[in-house]
């Protein structure tokens, strides 16, 4: 009996020992790695970190400020799991983000009516826009054979500049670059807000606010549709092998679509985790904000699971808190931050290589024998 109980313990423990070993890992080599640089700096590694730890944890306005960069990097980390576990790489959170960050601007400053009416109506609409400019790219590579990479690139570009024209001429603040302020009845609270277990006294000066905990509900919501909804297993079964899923009656192009349209929303609650969250406002953009790209390096640490998306996206939250704090207080440049987000995306990567190489030789095997 002790026996079969350790041999299932194994089982259930192996593979997420083996799924935890490589992020950490590639963290430990990227911090090693970014240690060698700033001595190459003359900067003092220890010190850098030192700060890093503190400006992202030393106090609880810190904790949560790194939760604030945290926040949108949870949603479109999902986003492109989500993608990914159809076997699709959506490359296009930028553009998606860009759809909902407007979206959330639009309809929360230029639509009136009760909070408890108007949060919702927002959130709908984002989810629909960011479905809209997920999904065409999932319809292109249903239907045509478009590969997602191009088209949603294509789409990034689109949705810059489409937003940027539009707060410019039609939903332009006058005096400013930016849409008009969105009504209080649209705005979350942040966390000083809530009169709740002393949330007024431990938030006090923090920009948290409940997108944190929406975001949360999310990756809750996403685990529960990949693993415990038969659209998940469909998903999922496309993403592993879609002639087989084929093959057993599942619809691989409506699949296909859906992961696009999904994981288009989720990147889209995070430009709207911006808006009704943060800024109160859309300004106009004059580059790529960077959370979708970000995102993609989230999932990949992550291992595309909801619990790891999100350590993952407050590691890279921290990183970013600490950036600032690392270049004033320990000298050491900014691009140092960049440097360590590369080398885990490097040491992630090629765990993914390795194991697809090491999967197709042992088919080879498996073939021959």
């Amino acid at each position: 009996m002790d026996r079969v109980l350790n041999s299932k313990l194994v089982k259930t423990i192996t593979p997420w020992m083996s799924n935890l070993i490589v992020p950490i890992l590639a963290v430990l080599f990227a911090l090693i790695i970014g240690g060698i640089f700033m001595i190459m700096v003359d900067a003092n590694p220890l010190e850098a970190y030192t700060v890093l730890f503190k400006s992202s944890f030393g106090s609880t306005k810190n904790f949560f400020e790194t939760l604030v960069n945290a926040t949108p990097l949870i949603f479109t980390g999902l986003s492109v799991a989500f993608a990914f576990k159809c076997g699709l790489f959506n490359i296009g959170g930028e553009g998606q983000f860009i759809a909902g960050y407007i979206a959330a601007a639009w309809l929360g400053a230029f639509f009136h009516m009760p909070w408890y009416f108007h949060i919702p109506f927002v959130l709908l609409g984002v989810i629909v826009a960011g479905a809209i400019w997920g999904g065409v790219p999932g319809l292109l590579k249903a239907k045509l054979g478009v590969h997602e990479v191009i088209s949603t690139i294509m789409f990034n570009y689109t949705a810059l500049h489409l937003v940027n024209y539009l707060i410019r001429t039609v939903l332009v603040d006058p005096g400013y670059a930016s849409t008009p302020l969105i009504d209080k009845s649209a705005r979350l609270l942040r966390f000083y807000q809530i009169d709740f277990l002393n949330l007024r006294q431990i938030a006090r000066g923090s920009r948290l606010d409940l997108t944190f905990l929406i975001a949360l509900l999310v990756a809750f919501i996403i685990y529960w549709i990949l693993w415990k909804t038969n659209i998940g297993y469909e998903i999922r079964a496309v993403g592993h092998n879609p002639s087989a899923a084929e093959y057993g009656g599942i619809n691989v192009a409506r699949n296909t679509f859906l992961a696009m349209a999904i994981s288009g929303a989720l990147s889209a609650l995070a430009g709207a985790s911006q808006v009704i969250g943060l800024q109160g406002k859309a300004y106009q953009l004059f580059g790529f904000i960077g959370h979708g790209f970000t995102g993609i390096a989230v999932a990949l640490l992550g291992k595309n699971h909801p619990v790891g998306v999100i350590l993952a996206a407050i590691l890279f939250g921290t990183l970013q808190r600490g950036a600032n704090s690392m270049q004033s207080v320990a000298g050491v440049p900014k691009e140092v931050i960049f440097i360590i987000q590369a080398i885990i995306i490097f040491f992630v990567a090629s765990d993914y290589v390795i194991r697809k190489i090491y999967r197709q030789i042992k088919l080879k095997k498996e073939e021959v024998e």
